[in-house]
């Protein structure tokens, strides 16, 4: 059989369609909402290539309309978790064994059967079951994830590429061999894209996965393993199980066989389970590899020298899209004196303008928070501010949960820095802004620098070059993705590679080689052409 150096599709950005008035996209994206909102879906587990309902189930309802029921999905027993794993291992025996090339086509063809037929379907269910506007949906459920999967496959080939070098005598190379074992993928609900990706980029490199997604994106998690079906995954190479997440990682992290954690979610939940891997690491037959992208307390910083308007744009689109529920969602703000009332002016005139609703009226900038639980910790943190003589709101802080999880895009003015909403992540629509003078600009990066926990983003917004150095240099370990001029969310794969240090992760940095180089084992493999017939060298003589 034929065989050649296989050059992949070079990885372009998915264009971001528009969904204006009168445009096709938008008509289709509301059909089908209409027709999920409509209608009720059973979710089973997906094991084995198998859809198996195992009795016991849970509702699913949109967050901006909790009381409407839109489906259920069967949750796992300790024996689905069990069989997952088994196989997992099976299916690996002859996944692992594919040729790159048949991996990639299966996941090329993921991407364009998203960029194509399910592009309305897996946005609709982004915007229903995590309340994302039509824009958030496209740039997340469609274009990322796409993205995730065009250029994984490039950087797949770029790694297989780097080869060392070899003589006359000797030939050297290495085998970027899958992990020995099988992966666990454990997704969040803010982005349909991540938790496509997080599984598929392991599976990717060979090898083999159990997926915990969130309770929160069981719907749009459907409409990927439909994609990954369809596209060509055999079966056990991705297997689906939902429900108790106790459960589910004890019985993962039990077995020998547990070979690496992909984690995106809370900064907490991925301690204890770095904790649970070393106390288990003796049961291991491998190292596992752990990365993880957590929380963020990012920031924006404005010099004395910045555009006010620009800045307030960074404001209210870095806090305020999908309702701040982005880990990289600016969420503190150090403004200088002499800026201050032109930002807030700026700034309390975009939010007065702001529209809050339901995703299908495609008028509205925001909706909902994503459940119960996080609309109540955003609201204490409100009220706390309310009755807090360091704090006061300037805009929004009214919240109502009758029909829907809703909290109005709220900005804390606070005198002290230090002040809880400066370092606490709260995942929701509020920043918290601190208003320093102009001429203490360096003691305020300092401040920046050691108020959070967190590192994942930041901004910093000025014309002065010097300024800019100034707080490049300063902040060098505040925030693993960082901003010049421009808001801190909004990374495109293949442009900006996502991930943050210090309580934000392990900065593996998604949408890139560096993170796929971690899901490979490399063997080096040295041929020598005319092997040693004497033991003797030379200096013996």
């Amino acid at each position: 059989m034929g065989k050649g150096f296989f050059k992949v599709p070079v990885a372009k950005n998915e264009p971001i369609l528009s969904y204006a008035p009168g445009t096709k996209e938008r008509e289709n994206v509301l059909s089908a909402y209409k027709s999920m909102y409509d209608s009720k879906v059973e979710v089973p587990l997906y094991i084995n290539g198998e859809y198996i309902k195992s009795g016991v189930t849970q509702t699913m309802s949109p967050p901006h309309d909790h009381q409407h029921i839109v489906g259920t999905y069967h949750t796992a027993n300790q024996n689905h978790v069990e069989q997952s794993i088994s196989t997992a291992l099976e299916a690996r025996k002859t996944w692992a064994e594919l040729p790159w090339e048949q991996r990639a086509g299966i996941f090329l063809r993921a991407a364009e059967l998203i960029a194509g037929p399910y592009r309305a379907k897996i946005n609709a269910a982004t915007m229903m079951a995590q309340s994302k506007t039509v824009h958030q949906a496209e740039i997340d459920a469609a274009c990322e994830f796409i993205d995730f999967l065009r250029f994984n496959v490039q950087f797949m080939t770029e790694i297989y590429s780097d080869q060392p070098q070899s003589t006359s005598d000797a030939w050297n190379r290495i085998e970027y061999r899958p992990l020995e074992g099988f992966t666990y993928a454990v997704t969040p609900f803010n982005f349909t894209a991540i938790a496509g990706n997080l599984p598929a980029c392991m599976a990717l490199m060979g090898n083999v996965v159990v997926w915990k997604p969130s309770d929160s994106q069981v719907y749009s998690a459907k409409v990927i393993m439909d994609v990954f079906n369809e596209a060509g995954v055999p079966p056990g190479v991705i297997n689906v199980v939902f429900g108790d997440p106790v459960m589910i990682t004890n019985t993962v992290l039990s077995s020998p066989d547990f070979a690496g954690l992909h984690f995106t979610g809370s900064t907490f939940v991925f301690k204890e389970l770095w904790k649970q891997i070393g106390n288990n690491i003796h049961k291991y037959k491998t190292y596992p590899r752990i990365v993880g992208e957590t929380g963020g307390k990012d920031f924006i910083v404005a010099h004395k020298s910045a555009n006010p308007k620009q800045v307030a744009t960074g404001i209210v689109r870095g806090a305020f899209e999908f309702q701040g529920q982005k880990c990289s969602a600016a969420s503190r703000a150090y403004i200088p004196e002499s800026l201050w009332a032109d930002v807030k002016s700026f700034v309390l005139k975009d939010i007065d303008s702001i529209k809050m609703g339901a995703p299908e009226d495609l008028s509205n900038f925001m909706t909902a928070v994503i459940h119960e639980g996080s609309f109540d910790k955003i609201a204490k943190y409100i009220n706390a501010a309310k009755n807090n003589p360091d704090a006061k709101i300037i805009a929004g802080g009214g919240y109502d949960k009758s029909k829907g999880y809703f909290i109005e895009p709220t900005v804390i003015l606070t005198t002290n820095p230090h002040y809880e909403t400066m370092s606490t992540e709260l995942f929701g629509p509020v920043i918290t802004i601190y208003v320093y003078k102009d001429e203490d600009y360096a003691e305020t990066l300092k401040l920046v620098d050691e108020t959070s926990a967190y590192a994942l983003t930041g901004a910093i917004f000025s014309t002065d070059r010097y300024a800019a150095d100034q707080a490049t240099k300063a902040l060098v370990n505040a925030a693993g993705n960082f901003y010049i001029n421009d808001k801190p969310t909004g990374a495109v794969v293949g442009q900006q590679p996502f991930g943050g240090a210090r309580a934000s992760g392990t900065n593996d940095k998604a949408g890139s080689a560096l993170n796929l180089l971690r899901w490979v084992s490399p063997r080096m493999i040295k041929e020598t052409f005319v092997s040693p017939s004497d033991y003797k060298y030379p200096f013996l003589d």
